[in-house]
């Protein structure tokens, strides 16, 4: 009955652990500020690539 204890305690650890750093990663990401779109260019050379094999 220990056994099944201490592997209960650390499992419950180990997911206390993950929800933590998977909110501080969530925090850093999202003080970067906000995500902007690509710009313009970025498309333009892509559809003339796929103009060309049609």
């Amino acid at each position: 009955m220990n056994n099944k204890k201490i592997i209960a305690i650390v499992t419950c650890i180990f997911s206390i652990l993950i929800g933590v750093s998977y909110l501080i990663l969530t925090v850093l990401l999202d003080s970067r500020g906000p995500i902007l779109p690509p710009p313009p260019e970025a498309f333009g050379e892509v559809a003339i690539l796929f103009y060309y094999f049609l």
